[in-house]
């Protein structure tokens, strides 16, 4: 059931830094489900919209994953090299077109077909991403490039192959612990037979 924007009203936005991207400190007026008007201070980052993709290998029944450096993981005090499915923000390209260039950006593989699964907000308290989700079938033939990210950018990028059991395993162990990773290996497990 859609709720009425007429429940919120903005009263006020205040940039606090437009540095990577902006952040907005927000006053609004709300309209509770009792009618009562409460005046809400929120902030929220400005990210924009991103793609992520899960590269499966049938025949060796594999998944293709990505190490880098995440700082806000780092200031956090967790193991800051992430392992994580290969992603990108969109940069004004559709999500298909732009999660093709970032898995042979970071990995090397070109895709034949993308499946478009999902879109979902990742931390719809605070920030504006939405993460477009794809899976694509891959095999060594498909790997044209060393992929490891673009030089001009800094990327260091460790591309793994990792047994699609294994991977699921690195869940619970805690060695895998980005969102959209945990969602696109539980997607897989799920879909397994269907896309084996």
């Amino acid at each position: 059931m859609t709720q009425p924007k007429s429940r919120v009203k903005i009263a006020s936005e205040e940039t606090l830094s437009n540095g990577w991207t902006r952040l907005s400190s927000y006053l609004l007026d709300y309209i509770d489900r009792k009618g009562a008007t409460q005046r809400l201070k929120r902030e929220v980052y400005h990210r924009t919209p991103a793609a992520c993709i899960l590269l499966y290998d049938p025949k060796r029944d594999l998944v293709v994953l990505v190490r880098q450096f995440r700082l806000a993981v780092h200031v956090n005090g967790d193991p800051a090299w992430m392992i994580e499915v290969p992603a990108g923000l969109l940069d004004d390209d559709h999500p298909e077109t732009a999660i093709r260039r970032e898995a042979m950006e970071e990995t090397g593989y070109r895709l034949r077909e993308a499946r478009f699964l999902f879109k979902c907000y990742m931390s719809p308290g605070a920030i504006t991403e939405v993460v477009h989700f794809f899976a694509a079938l891959i095999d060594t033939a498909d790997r044209v490039a060393e992929g490891g990210g673009l030089d001009e950018e800094h990327e260091d990028i460790e591309v793994l192959e990792v047994p699609l059991v294994e991977a699921a395993q690195m869940i619970e162990a805690g060695e895998i612990f980005d969102a959209k990773t945990i969602m696109l290996l539980q997607w897989a497990a799920l879909n397994r037979d269907r896309i084996r």
